[in-house]
């Protein structure tokens, strides 16, 4: 056999043995994902939960809402709470998809369906729980679904808890934010305003 065409073969049996390792470890890794975060808004569980179940209001404080200033963005179904629909199409940051409100339990919870269509199509699940303590709220985002193939090869590389994660950091921080109020000002009192000019 010429050294060229056993040289080939051993190029082709290594590659086989590489893409057989690749996948074998591709196919070990998790086939479902958790993401969560939490935190504490100084304010009525009743504020906080009527912006997480108006789709309308994402807009103040959902962490994409400014990755794309022309997104296409459209409201169907029920105007809130279960059976709000909200679709969104924009550029490469954002992608495609809708989100369906399954579940809404006055200031407890609010289920979502998240579907993406673009850059990739995957489903999964996402929650808002609400508890309300000393007169203060805790608030946990969470997402959950099942890994494609595709997706834990993308986990090998990028670390999806800290991706998301810090999403939900951000749209968190800017929920509280919309819903605290902040304090009054130092000479903004009625006695102040009073003073003569």
């Amino acid at each position: 056999m010429p050294k060229k065409s056993v040289l080939l073969k051993r190029i082709l049996i290594g590659l086989a043995a590489v893409i057989s390792l690749v996948v074998g470890l591709v196919s070990m890794r998790p086939n479902t994902f958790h993401v969560e975060r939490s935190t504490t808004i100084a304010g009525p569980v009743t504020s906080v939960f009527a912006q997480v179940n108006d789709f309308h209001k994402w807009v103040d404080w959902s962490p994409w809402e400014n990755l794309d200033r022309s997104m296409k963005k459209t409201f169907e179904g029920a105007p809130i709470g279960r059976g709000s629909v909200y679709s969104w199409d924009g550029n490469d940051d954002v992608g495609a998809g809708r989100m369906t409100i399954l579940e809404s339990r006055p200031d407890a919870l609010v289920r979502i369906n998240l579907e993406f269509f673009r850059p990739m199509e995957d489903v999964c699940t996402t929650e808002f729980a609400f508890e309300n303590v000393d007169s203060k709220t805790d608030v946990t985002w969470s997402m959950r679904g099942k890994h494609t193939f595709i997706s834990k090869a993308f986990c090998m590389f990028m670390d999806m808890d800290k991706m998301i994660g810090g999403d939900f950091e951000r749209g968190l921080a800017q929920l509280k934010s919309v819903v605290e109020i902040p304090p009054a000002h130092a000479g903004a009192t009625g006695e102040d305003s009073a003073k003569p000019q």
